[in-house]
């Protein structure tokens, strides 16, 4: 009987069968109905994870105070005013809290409503990834990328607070989403609305959402069918949609008279580009702290926080974000070695050029950049979940077709299971029972694998893929899943999964969490509002603060204008000492509140010097020298 040889052509298909016969990106098929209720448990996990306990979430007090604003005037909220008068604005692009101000204008002033579009973007994230890597690795790659995402601790404690990188992680998947299909169908269209959505992340996060217009260049010019010059020009359109998207706010902000708007903080010539390209730029990285007319206050971003090349494995980023990098990373460089004799547009290829250049650029960024906060690396979790599924897809299929490659497989399970004693072990006092489980099940699936042959049951096969896939996701399933513990929650101001950072060494003593309510004001600062409103008698603003620091309790427990002076470092020149007493003497305002906490600028010292000190027992404060109250009235 004759029998067919197996050629590497044969080969090839097998492998493709196996990973789901893709090379570009045609249309996908409809899901099975396992792999649909596969992805259905994984987007329920996710809903769990970032949304239980929501009522509790923890809101960043700065944003929270601009979010209850924006949310209660459509003149602030456009702007993104830090009161509600819009005065002066935050010291960001408002974009990324426009969805949590919608949230709070339709629910009312809760912590939920506030949480409530991180929580929704985070799940959206899940789901994009899973389609966005299905089409280009296949089922299996789709499932795991998905729970990968959904079990990356730092992606759990972002999503279950205030801060905004949810909504750049959100906004850069669809970028990629649009750059596959454009790179598998040549099209401008996807292209231009790539463009789209990283002008969309640029209102999101500024600079950072163009960190990936390289790689999406490269690899379209790498990749995308057509002529070398047909490609260049859809990427000078392309990037000229992002520029255009990006600089979008910017501009109608710098067209609109100054008079007609708030102030831009961080700025001493209130020019929205200086907001973002000096403040949020140059002036935090570079040797000049007034780059462009930034206010100098931003310098100690530089010399604080998570740096250098190890950054992305130490005792606190470590366990929030690089549990399986060396998985991803092995399987970068494997798909890219095995890919190598492939046409130039093959499809897997630009896949992982696609990932991995996305966590290359991050990685480069962060490691030579000062004042990282651990929360940043969120946005390698998309990268790190494609190269983890597209990976272990790959590495399955070369397991299944035979040959040397198959021993890349059971070798990423087991480097991975070892790599948890590295992030893990320092805190060994935490789930103490953690690292014993991964390592034997890293033992008993590496070893399966790699000892497994013709007279291996698919039973036993399939029992040791178990267990080492098992052993790869068990730690940082079981980081992010004590995010739902108040203890191992994160800080409002820095979240982080576990027992590491700002929060946990706040709450391991405590058995509640810490209310961070936007309506629900400390005992002191109910006393305050208490008095100033028994003493209002017209006046427009409710009271003028001394910096942000001073009224994000006030402005979070009240819809009442607040003046902030010098935005939220204090240093931005604005108002002026005259305009302060031309406010006063038209009865616009009459109380301040100052703190030593804060640099005193011209309109500081004129409120020292022309305004009298209330006696702190009055509203209710102790004098402890943090914070006293002026009297500004006239004839006082």
């Amino acid at each position: 009987m004759a029998t067919t040889p197996v050629t590497q052509d044969s080969t090839d298909r097998r492998r493709f069968r196996i990973m789901g016969g893709r090379q570009t990106a045609p249309r996908q098929p409809a899901l099975d109905r396992w792999e649909l209720q596969a992805l259905l448990l994984i987007l329920a996990l996710a809903a769990v994870l970032y949304a239980w306990g929501i009522g509790h979430a923890g809101v960043h007090p700065y944003y929270g105070a601009v979010v209850r604003s924006m949310a209660a005037n459509w003149h602030a909220f456009f702007f993104g005013g830090l009161d509600s008068s819009g005065w002066i604005t935050l010291d960001k692009i408002p974009g990324s809290l426009w969805p949590q101000a919608l949230s709070v204008k339709l629910f009312g002033p809760y912590d939920w409503a506030a949480a409530l579009p991180q929580a929704l973007e985070g799940v959206l994230a899940v789901w994009l990834l899973h389609r966005i890597v299905r089409g280009w690795a296949g089922p299996l790659a789709g499932l795991l990328a998905a729970l990968v995402l959904t079990l990356t601790p730092i992606t759990v404690a972002l999503n279950r607070h205030t801060i905004p990188d949810t909504l750049l992680v959100l906004l850069l998947v669809l970028a990629a989403g649009s750059l596959q299909k454009a790179v598998g169908s040549g099209k401008l269209l996807p292209l231009l609305v790539c463009g789209a959505w990283v002008g969309l992340a640029f209102q999101a996060k500024m600079l950072q959402a163009w960190l990936v217009l390289p790689v999406f260049a490269a690899v379209y010019q790498l990749a995308a069918p057509g002529s070398r010059l047909d490609r260049a020009w859809r990427l000078l359109a392309a990037g000229a949609t992002a520029l255009a998207v990006s600089c979008s706010w910017l501009l109608l902000v710098w067209a609109t008279p100054p008079e007609s708007r708030p102030y831009i903080d961080g700025t001493t010539n209130n020019n929205p580009f200086t907001l973002v390209f000096g403040y949020n730029g140059l002036s935090r990285f570079g040797d000049d702290p007034h780059a462009l007319g930034a206010v100098a206050g931003t310098t100690a971003s530089r010399t604080s926080g998570n740096t250098g090349w190890s950054m992305l494995v130490n005792d606190i980023v470590g366990p929030q974000i690089s549990w399986l990098l060396p998985l991803a990373v092995l399987a970068l460089v494997l798909g890219l070695l095995w890919r190598a004799g492939q046409p130039r547009t093959d499809g897997l290829r630009a896949g992982f050029l696609l990932w991995g250049g996305w966590l290359a650029v991050h990685v480069v960024v962060f490691s030579t950049s000062n004042g990282n906060h651990g929360y940043y690396t969120a946005v390698l979790a998309p990268a790190l979940a494609a190269l983890t599924g597209g990976g272990a897809a790959l590495f399955w299929a070369e397991y299944r077709a035979g040959g040397r490659r198959r021993r890349a497989l059971p070798a990423a399970i087991g480097l991975t299971a070892l790599w948890a004693v590295v992030i893990d072990g320092p805190h060994g006092r935490f789930a103490p029972w953690l690292l014993p489980v991964v390592l034997m099940l890293g033992l008993c699936g590496t070893a399966g694998l790699w000892s497994s042959g013709p007279r291996t049951t698919p039973r036993a096969l399939y029992s040791a893929l178990a267990a080492g896939m098992a052993s790869v996701l068990l730690a940082p399933a079981v980081w992010a899943a004590s995010c739902l513990d108040s203890r191992y929650a994160g800080s409002p101001m820095s979240p982080l999964a576990g027992p590491v950072g700002p929060g946990y060494r706040e709450m391991r003593h405590r058995t509640k969490p810490r209310p961070h309510a936007l309506n629900t004001p400390s005992v002191r600062d109910t006393a305050l509002l208490d008095y100033l409103t028994a003493h209002r008698s017209g006046e427009n603003y409710l009271l003028a603060t001394q910096a942000a620091y001073g009224a994000e309790p006030l402005l979070r427990a009240t819809s009442q204008p607040v003046l902030v002076m010098g935005g939220f470092t204090g240093l931005t020149p604005y108002p002026a000492a005259h305009h302060l007493k031309t406010l006063v003497s038209a009865h616009q305002l009459r109380y301040a509140l100052l703190t030593t906490r804060r640099p005193s600028t011209p309109a500081v010292l004129w409120v020292k010097q022309n305004c009298t000190r209330v006696p702190p027992r009055a509203y209710g404060r102790i004098a402890d020298g943090s914070f006293t109250l002026y009297d500004c009235a006239p004839g006082v």
